[in-house]
């Protein structure tokens, strides 16, 4: 059954020690040992490009890397260089560096579909000032974002509407509100029955499936007709949709949209963005009430705003969207080749757009099973695959991609044989990974 015979024993032990120092052992939950099969989840040692090496001394094609952040790989050249270039000339002031003006004048020249743009560390803050630029705009206190998408926020509005709720106030959690994404009745439904009430529509523009025909642009016409303000989550859409995000593909302008993610390349930078009218209510050129809208020790940091000007330059002047979705397509055709070859093409199911594939991991059934995942994960692990999702990094070779199918052949014959038996339990190696959002540990 299995083998058994690739072992992380620095990496284990480095776990043991994240976990008695560090709540989760990591700073991000999707990064913990959970999510990969029991003691095969490595501690990184360093990365380049579309590699990594963990503390074992093995080495990884990686997927996903950083959360989808690091788009152009690995200490990528044109970054370091311009990091570099700032950090003998200080980091932080007590005014305004010229490199915000930079960074801000390449953002907008960028997004064009932006009139204003204010920078911070991390999506969750930005996508919660949109929300409370929202709500000041409009004076109503409900929040509807969409039910179908994983995550916006750490914050109360909308961590109070998963399973982990805990420490969320009742009161809090019941002025979200939910609607189904690509359904423009069941929205219109929801802003019916709270009419008057709704600050604002928070969505991903798109994510594994593609937006219904005229859907967004619908969405637009409703969030105007009802006095809503309309939030695009570009997290992840931004760049890999195309330069100007999903917004620039689809060509919907959304009322305010923010970005983070690949913007910096692994560095830590966000964006808040949007219009002129409502953003200037965080700023000092308008007469009425002001709002708080984001204010951060760290938002300015000189090296991350060099780090951001430097990827969107990069991705404008190589074309790295079209990269991304070409190496997509290759790994998903390779991938989708080898899983019908071993008969399992119906169970190991590639989903996305090419530069933002995921994985789905059928049973017997055709449902979703974290054992199968478990298994898969597994095979590409000892293969030498880090994996879990498929998202692509422009820093991948087309050998990496033969490389990657090659090892996923042989997951598929293994996955092929515990559909066979009808019980993946012999092939795990241990518990099964785990959901992030659940109540109990």
């Amino acid at each position: 059954m299995d083998t058994g015979e690739f072992h992380l024993p620095r990496s284990r032990a480095a776990n043991e020690r994240l976990h008695s120092l560090i709540p989760g052992g990591a700073h991000t939950y999707a990064k913990g040992d959970d999510q990969y099969p029991e003691n095969l989840a490595p501690v990184i040692s360093h990365g380049r490009g579309a590699h990594v090496w963990d503390i074992d001394g093995n080495r990884y094609v990686e997927y996903g890397s950083g959360l989808r952040s690091v788009s152009l790989g690995h200490a990528h050249p044109r970054v370091v260089e311009a990091v570099r270039r700032e950090l003998d000339r200080g980091s932080n002031f007590v005014r305004p560096s010229v490199v915000e003006l930079e960074a801000a004048e390449r953002f907008l020249a960028t997004v064009p579909t932006a009139e204003m743009v204010k920078f911070a560390k991390n999506g969750s803050d930005a996508t919660t000032a949109a929300v409370r630029l929202a709500r000041a705009a409009t004076g109503r206190p409900r929040v509807a974002l969409c039910a179908d998408h994983p995550f916006f926020s750490v914050d109360d509005w909308f961590i109070g509407t998963t399973p982990m709720s805990a420490g969320v106030p009742a009161a809090t959690t019941e002025l979200t509100v939910a609607f189904p994404y690509g359904d423009l009745a069941a929205t219109e439904e929801l802003l019916a029955r709270y009419e008057g009430e709704v600050a604002c529509l928070v969505l991903e523009p798109a994510t594994h499936t593609e937006p219904p025909p005229g859907y967004l642009a619908g969405l637009r016409e409703l969030a105007d007709r009802h006095g809503c303000v309309l939030v695009f989550d570009e997290m992840i859409t931004g760049l890999r949709w195309s330069e100007a995000g999903a917004q620039g593909l689809y060509g919907v302008v959304p009322d305010l949209s923010t970005f983070g993610k690949a913007l910096g390349n692994g560095f830590a930078v966000s964006a808040l963005a949007g219009r002129r009218e409502l953003m200037e209510r965080g700023g000092l050129r308008h007469s009425g009430d002001r709002v708080f809208l984001l204010s951060t020790t760290h938002g300015a940091e000189t090296h991350s705003l060099a780090a951001a000007t430097a990827v969107l330059t990069t991705y404008v002047e190589e074309g790295v969207t079209a990269r991304l979705h070409a190496l997509g397509e290759r790994l998903a055709a390779g991938v989708r080749g080898a899983a019908a070859a071993m008969g399992v093409g119906e169970h190991i199911v590639v989903r996305g757009r090419p530069s933002n594939l995921v994985f789905a991991t059928l049973d017997e059934q055709g449902q979703p099973s974290q054992q199968y995942r478990t298994l898969f994960l597994r095979r590409l692990l000892t293969g030498g695959v880090l994996a879990p999702s498929f998202v692509v990094s422009s820093a991948l070779s087309d050998a990496d991609i033969d490389r990657t199918v090659d090892v996923v052949a042989e997951a598929c014959a293994v996955y092929r044989k515990a559909l066979d038996a009808g019980d993946p339990t012999p092939w795990l190696g241990g518990r099964p990974v785990k959901p992030v959002f659940r109540r109990l540990a």
